[in-house]
């Protein structure tokens, strides 16, 4: 149920059931050399979209312009500043809670997006928010590990290709058939959040894009999978938290 397609007759209608509303939250920036551009923002809004109609939850339009700095020597890629960020998203809660939402969902794709929202989540008290990302759900999480273990990496990661190439098209590997250089575990606790260095370091360090991911790895099928997985989880706990 997008709430781009609705009246405000309806929605007006729709908040005297329930106060509640899933906002997905993405990026534009590179994801290796056959993962889309739009990757982060595509992978939550299908899954956003799918599981508002399960639980008869409005979904926002996906906030797809976010922090991505550390990719901007990548053509294609669109960074906003975090305070930037964060003070548009303020302003979207605050003007829905003005109308009388007062669960407030945001579905996560992006992990930069993270200190932001979480920032925001602790300034409000009349307001309930949940922030997830949509990897974190257990189903989700198994079936990661399960196709790709530790493949799945940081960035252009198998899994969230394979989303975009069950919901959107399929590119051919390319340069992505060739494995990258897998992480250590303390490169990735270190870098959790998309804590990465300036633009040239990082092209430099990652030259194709992907950061310990092997995106080949990625199928439709396995896209099918998880998206199934990851709306099913979504609907489940947006009706806990609303209830």
């Amino acid at each position: 149920m997008r709430l781009d397609h609705a009246t405000w007759y309806e929605v007006e209608a729709y908040l005297k059931k329930s106060p509640g509303i899933i906002i997905p939250t993405g990026s534009t920036e590179q994801h290796g050399p056959m993962g889309l551009i739009g990757t982060d923002a595509l992978c939550v809004t299908e899954i956003s979209e799918s599981a508002g109609d399960l639980a008869g939850a409005y979904v926002a339009p996906t906030l797809a312009y976010t922090p991505a700095p550390f990719n901007m020597k990548f053509p294609g890629t669109i960074s906003v500043s975090e305070p930037l960020f964060e003070a548009l998203v303020e302003e979207i809660v605050t003007g829905l809670a003005s109308q009388g939402f007062k669960y407030i969902y945001f579905l996560n794709g992006h992990g930069a997006n993270l200190a932001p929202l979480r920032r925001i989540q602790d300034k409000y008290e009349t307001v309930n928010i949940r922030i997830k990302s949509w990897w974190e759900f257990e189903t989700v999480n198994a079936l990661r590990q399960e196709y790709y273990g530790d493949w799945e990496g940081m960035h252009a990661t198998p899994s969230e290709v394979a989303i975009t190439q069950a919901a959107h098209r399929t590119i051919e590997p390319g340069l992505a058939a060739t494995p990258p250089q897998k992480l250590t575990a303390e490169y990735m606790k270190a870098h959790a959040g998309d804590r990465h260095g300036p633009p040239d370091e990082h092209r430099a360090q990652f030259p194709d894009g992907r950061v310990g991911s092997h995106s080949a790895l990625a199928t439709p099928e396995h896209g099918h999978a998880i998206l199934m997985a990851a709306k099913l989880a979504l609907a489940e706990d947006y009706a806990a938290f609303i209830s």
